[in-house]
């Protein structure tokens, strides 16, 4: 007996779902902590270092990147939060883009949410010390150390 060509594509369809579902499922999650030191003069540049707390275990790691658009001053920015979709600690490593706006004279609050290749969502918050204006597009590197 022959099955029909639609019915054999929703099959297969259907155990692909359950295999990314079986993942999510195996999929983990943790705690980062970072603290990132940005400036620049249109083009800026981004450095700085954190923790990542997974199973226990702590983790350092280290942050850099580059930041283009318009872009005047310098901060220094302290976020916590969480990262999830992670099966090992190294799949928070990798390159996350964001494009963003803000302006910190003095203090200011900061919240983003960034997806790597990995698929590791980081959800962040914290407070932006410094004088910066920005309206720029911005790649940060996270590795582990």
């Amino acid at each position: 007996m022959r099955i029909p060509a639609m019915l054999r594509a929703a099959f297969i369809a259907l155990i692909v779902l359950c295999a990314v579902g079986l993942q999510e499922a195996r999929a983990d999650s943790g705690y980062i902590t970072l603290t990132i030191f940005k400036g620049g003069w249109f083009i800026g540049g981004t450095a700085g270092h954190g923790s990542l707390s997974f199973r226990g275990r702590t983790y350092p790691l280290s942050v850099g990147g580059i930041d283009y658009g318009l872009l005047f001053g310098g901060s220094k920015t302290m976020l916590r939060g969480r990262v999830r979709n992670i099966s090992r600690a190294s799949d928070v490593a990798g390159v996350y883009a964001a494009a963003g706006a803000g302006l910190a004279v003095g203090r200011g609050v900061r919240a983003i949410v960034l997806t790597n290749q990995n698929g590791a969502v980081l959800e962040l918050s914290g407070r932006q010390v410094g004088l910066m204006a920005n309206a720029d597009l911005s790649g940060l590197a996270i590795t582990m150390r």
